[in-house]
């Protein structure tokens, strides 16, 4: 039987074959390179925990030294309190996106810390995610065993604007965090306060914004007060408790 290949019913056909094929090659294209992309998700994440302390390797390399230097993986809950999980495993942007969207609550959400040696004794790793300009900024901060001084950062985002907010990337930014204090000289919680850019400030708990990234800026600041926070609690206990020992 000979098709009319002017007919509509002819093209309605081919259509359907045509988008069928493409799916199909899609989805096994997909299902195929799903493991690679895993994996390289998994060791880029690697390689950020490393960064923020001050740790530079390729990706490739980074499951070996990650495993060399990071000593403890733990969860802690909305009060700062351990909880069980897999903190690698979490998705922090993810869960964050579904408490923005109000599918989590804030007392449900949790908080993932990184132990690690590095070249000035113990450290924790602290992830964050926050709202920039036009999507996603996440970060992580290397805070000493004192519980309230940065040894390191590392920054990212998902589209900021290049020569602005995207600036949180580079290390004119991430630069000014070490030494800097998440808690005064009594304890009490400062958090690190991102200001207005070009203003140059010696706050002990702040660093200078991004000049003409403001919006950027500010999504850095509430990450950062937000998130430590429920850290600084953590780590309140953490070294009251080393302290009683």
């Amino acid at each position: 039987m000979a098709f009319d290949k002017n007919s509509n019913s002819f093209t309605f056909i081919f259509a359907a074959v045509l988008v069928t094929v493409v799916g199909t090659l899609l989805a096994v294209t997909y299902m195929s390179l799903k493991p690679a992309y895993t994996e390289n998700v998994r060791r880029e994440k690697m390689q950020n925990i490393l960064s923020a302390m001050n740790v530079k390797v390729a990706r490739d390399a980074a499951p070996e030294k990650y495993k060399e230097l990071i000593t403890e993986t733990l969860l802690v809950n909305a009060q700062g309190k351990p909880v069980e999980g897999d903190a690698f495993s979490l998705d922090v942007l993810k869960q964050y996106k579904d408490w923005k969207a109000g599918e989590v609550k804030s007392e449900d959400l949790k908080y993932p810390v990184y132990k690690a040696t590095g070249a000035e004794g113990q450290l924790y790793i602290l992830p964050m995610v926050g709202t920039g300009l036009w999507g996603p900024v996440w970060g992580y901060l290397s805070v000493k065993k004192d519980g309230r001084t940065v040894y390191g950062s590392t920054f990212d985002h998902k589209g900021e604007t290049p020569g602005l907010g995207a600036e949180i990337a580079t290390p004119v930014f991430q630069d000014q965090f070490p030494g800097k204090t998440i808690a005064d000289e009594n304890g009490t919680y400062t958090g690190i306060k991102v200001y207005k850019g070009g203003t140059g400030t010696t706050d002990p708990h702040g660093v200078d914004g991004i000049s003409g990234g403001t919006i950027t800026s500010d999504g850095v600041n509430e990450m950062l007060i937000r998130t430590l926070a429920i850290y600084d609690v953590y780590l309140k206990s953490t070294n009251t408790s080393t302290a009683a020992r």
